[in-house]
Parts: structure tokens; sequence; C-alpha cells
């Protein structure tokens, strides 16, 4: 008996997002991107300042890792569920590094173009973090 395998195709979308998530390399992210926090309102636009706020987060405010927790990836939308865990290792929020360990969940939802991220609304519980740093 023969077996059917069947091969998923996978698309360019997909493959970068799935690399975006890996790495958080902002090639990824269209020349025009905009990340929101959607706690605070602020923007940051454009590649290069994605980059460099992306780089801020996770090495010089954190020493930090994203552990994915679930995702969905469509053509023009994703979704990204996954927990921040690391160590307080720069400024903060206005708070001076604690070098405490940090774990606090974070969601986004990414509109995509051409395969690119275009917008990132990033949705986290300031307060579980705040509890974490000041405690």
């Amino acid at each position: 008996m023969e077996e059917l395998i069947l091969e998923k195709k996978v698309s360019l979308t997909e493959k970068n997002l799935e690399a975006y998530f890996r790495s958080h390399d902002v090639q990824y992210v269209a020349e025009d991107g905009v990340f929101i926090s959607m706690n605070t309102g602020e923007k940051t636009i454009g590649r290069e300042a994605v980059g460099q706020m992306l780089h801020n987060i996770y090495h010089v405010a954190f020493d930090a890792r994203a552990e994915i927790k679930n995702k969905i990836i469509t053509e023009n939308k994703a979704v990204l569920e996954f927990d921040f865990i690391g160590k307080h290792t720069g400024e903060f929020a206005g708070i001076q590094p604690t070098n405490k360990e940090v774990n606090f969940p974070i969601c986004v939802v990414y509109d995509l173009e051409n395969g690119l991220i275009k917008q990132g609304r990033v949705y986290f519980l300031m307060d579980v973090l705040m509890k974490q740093l000041t405690s």
C-alpha cells in the first residue's frame, strides 16, 4: 500500500514570519512598518527605529528572550503569544536596573503586506512586569 504524503505549501509570508519570530530580524518589517504599544499608545515608526526598539528591549533594558506559546499566521494577519523571560539589566520605564528575573506574557497582532510586517500592536500586562520589578 502506497503512503500518501501531503506537503504543506509554505508561503513567503509564513517563512518570513517564522524567521522573524525566531530572530526579531527587522528585514521582515516593512521599511515604513509601525509598532504600537497598546499600553501607552507610543508608536515606533520605520524599520530602523523598530530594530533599535527591539534591541533596547531585548538587549539593553533586559537580557531576555521570547518563549513562544501560540502563533497564527495568514497572508494578511499574524498573532504571536509569548512569555518575555529575562533579567532587568538597564533602565526601563524610569526604573533603574534591578537585575531581577522577569517573566510576563505578551501578545502581538501583526498586519502584513507583501510578506512583511506593516504594523504590530503590542499588548502586555504592564502591572505584572512592574510588580516583578518593584517587589
